[in-house]
């Protein structure tokens, strides 16, 4: 005859103890809450409200004071609901500011620039974060050093340099001097330290691939989210850059910013005019944002959770 022995529990000093017969057996609570759904309470969704209403408010006011007259956005209490002069602040807005050709020149300088950033940002990150060579601590902090100092104090030396090869006015003046930042080559090794091992690489050695082939088989794919949301950031800062582009490009050449500036430029600016032009200068982030916005916060969420 055979006997079971008793059920034994663990209590809470970790110490086992017999259970009492028909006990079931009890579960850890660690992992009997994993892969639960948690569902916010009242305050929490009260609490998103608050803060989604408080984002959207200034493109909404943006929106109701491009529809509206001059007197009526500086009336006391001023409007809260559109009006119907959107589409005829809009155009005088277009036509003043040449916006066609400045969104054009927005674009092209915002591509340009966060194509070579991603490019030669994953590179350099690749480079710091897995490549083994003399002077790469020195090299990162130089990198990161560059950070601290104001672009502010690198103006008088960039403009004299753009006025010696020429380009006073036009669109290399604004591209080529940020086509890497210091920030991306950061965020790029920072990201490719923990999310590429060592094993990938050695393997795609072993198999008698070269470094350009490793990266573009290797390194780009396990890199996309971290540039997605690198290039979401580098095409918003570009877009909505004023103060080199200021410098370098004159009313002929502009960029949106630029643009814009010169709309306000006026001793008594119409204020619907400068806020529908504003508007047009807002909706293409938002078209960029609702395309790639999922995979911008896939890529923000992909080293968030482990395990």
């Amino acid at each position: 005859m055979t006997t079971t022995s008793p059920l034994t529990v663990p209590d809470r000093r970790g110490v086992s103890k017999a259970a009492a017969p028909g006990t079931p057996p009890r579960r850890n609570r660690f992992k009997q809450g994993a892969g639960r759904q948690h569902h916010g309470g009242p305050f929490a969704y009260f609490a998103l409200a608050v803060v989604g209403i408080g984002s959207l408010f200034p493109l909404y006011w943006t929106l109701v004071a491009a529809s509206r007259t001059q007197d009526e956005v500086l009336d006391s209490p001023p409007p809260f609901i559109p009006g119907g002069n959107l589409f005829s602040n809009l155009r005088t807005a277009w036509e003043q500011a040449q916006l066609g050709k400045a969104i054009w020149n927005t674009f092209l300088v915002s591509a340009s620039i966060t194509a070579a950033t991603l490019f030669f940002c994953t590179l350099a990150g690749y480079a710091f974060a897995k490549m083994r060579f003399r002077g790469r601590g020195a090299l990162m902090t130089m990198v990161i050093a560059t950070l601290t100092v104001p672009p502010q104090l690198s103006v008088v030396p960039l403009y004299m340099m753009m006025s010696d090869i020429g380009w006073n006015g036009q669109l290399e003046s604004v591209i080529f001097p940020t086509l890497v930042s210091a920030f991306g080559v950061f965020f790029m090794r920072q990201y490719l330290v923990e999310a590429l091992p060592y094993e990938l690489i050695e393997a795609g050695r072993v198999d008698g691939a070269n470094n350009l082939r490793i990266v573009w088989s290797i390194v780009l794919p396990v890199a996309r989210p971290a540039m997605m949301v690198l290039g979401m950031l580098t095409f918003v800062q570009t877009w909505n850059d004023f103060f080199w582009p200021y410098l370098a490009l004159g009313a002929e050449n502009p960029t949106l910013q630029v643009a814009l500036g010169q709309l306000s430029a006026s001793y008594v600016p119409d204020q619907s005019i400068v806020m529908a032009g504003a508007l047009i200068s807002t909706l293409p982030l938002l078209v960029v944002f609702v395309i790639f916005g999922k995979r911008i916060v896939g890529g923000i969420m992909s080293g968030a959770v482990k395990g």
